[in-house]
């Protein structure tokens, strides 16, 4: 059962019904982000030494963040860059080397080289304010909040304030999954949230250190203006390189539990995120075919050059995905087909989904609604919590 996201789903369908499409049917300023709101931010830059924390979804209108504050004056000292890179082309978890931008010749800080994982006193020192400006897709294992938190972390350290220039959330209309176990911690999960938790980043950034899970830095959030959380928002450009399509961010909460199993969720494909698969499942009962093949963004996808069979969901319309919401039912389908016991799952598994319990249930023969069943008391608690900080309704 999911009472409480169909619940919050059928009241926001109620409320807003009727309402305009932000992305897609209406124009392109229906919704303005963060960025966007120049007078908002711009003298608290003025005579500081600025850093951007930032990435390809940093666009305001057809123009890069680090282009336009070049432009206007605002001296720019550093670029730091997230999983992906500044430019958001490399693979996922990849090492990403500092480097220049060509543009501006600002230099860019990775914090993915494999070595960073908070800038150095040199680097921390040649700023006063840092700007943060990245296209979240409202997931746990989504790393940009992470790193978001680490520069913050930083940052009250030194002393600097801390700018984040808000974007919608599209996946910010629910939210469903385990509670974080803190015992997984990781890379690819840092805070006792949910799978799906509904909140921008800058509603991260608050909770996180309003709860003590950050520490207290010198915080503004610029907020969107003409957004809620009940509005679609179709994001005008991809925020990694298999994310490529608004289906594929609608399934990810759901797709993205196989990267911890053995089944491909189609990366080196041309449809990652919306297809899933292996060698050995029933052709009858999953009839699609794909192989994967090394591609931008996938350089060495998971069963490269194996023909695999499997579910094609390229064509699933967003109302079900989203009325859905996070659902194991394809893990369970192929996990029961593959009969593989243990060796379905690898230690990725848990620190996705965030607890232990769902692979026991799952290995325990537990249907998909039962087992989500048990993570809804914890999910209602942490909307209370949740409410504490949201700066849209």
């Amino acid at each position: 059962m999911k009472t409480l996201r169909k619940t919050l789903c059928s009241l926001i369908m109620g409320l807003f019904a009727g309402l305009p499409v932000c992305g897609a049917a209406t124009p392109a300023d229906e919704v303005m982000v963060g960025a966007a709101d120049t007078a908002a931010y711009f003298p608290l830059l003025r005579g500081q030494r600025v850093a951007v924390l930032a990435n390809q979804t940093a666009r305001v209108g057809d123009e890069h963040l680090v282009d336009l504050l070049y432009r206007s004056g605002i001296e720019l000292t550093g670029i730091f860059s997230p999983e992906h890179g500044f430019r958001g082309t490399a693979d996922a978890g990849e090492h990403v080397a500092s480097s220049v931008d060509e543009r501006t010749g600002i230099p860019i800080r990775s914090l993915y080289d494999g070595r960073t994982r908070r800038p150095s006193d040199e680097a921390m020192q040649s700023f006063d304010v840092l700007v943060v400006d990245m296209q979240d897709v409202g997931l746990r294992f989504y790393t940009y909040y992470i790193s978001m938190l680490r520069m913050m972390d930083a940052c009250a350290d030194f002393g600097h304030r801390v700018i984040v220039l808000d974007r919608p959330n599209p996946n910010g209309s629910y939210i469903d999954g385990p509670i974080l176990d803190m015992n997984y911690k990781s890379g690819v999960g840092a805070l006792p949230i949910p799978v799906v938790h509904g909140l921008t980043m800058g509603e991260i950034a608050r909770m996180a250190v309003g709860e003590g899970w950050a520490k207290p830095c010198d915080l503004k959030v610029v907020p969107c203006r003409n957004y809620t959380h009940a509005t679609r928002y179709e994001l005008p450009v991809a925020p990694s390189p298999n994310l490529p399509t608004q289906r594929s961010i609608y399934l990810y909460p759901s797709l993205c539990l196989f990267e911890g199993t053995i089944v491909s969720l189609g990366r080196g494909t041309d449809h990652p995120f919306e297809i899933y698969g292996h060698p050995d499942l029933p052709a009858d009962r999953f009839p699609y075919t794909f192989t994967p093949r090394p591609t931008a963004g996938a350089k060495h996808p998971p069963l490269e050059g194996q023909l695999c069979h499997g579910i094609d969901l390229s064509s699933l319309p967003y109302e079900e995905i989203l009325s859905e919401g996070l659902t194991l039912r394809y893990v369970i389908e192929a996990c029961r087909a593959l009969d593989r016991g243990e060796a379905f799952f690898t230690p990725m598994f848990e620190k996705l989904i965030g607890v232990g319990w769902v692979r026991e249930m799952i290995l325990d023969g537990c249907a998909a609604g039962e087992i989500e069943a048990r993570w809804q008391p914890d999910l209602e608690r942490y909307a209370k919590l949740r409410a504490k900080y949201l700066i849209y309704e």
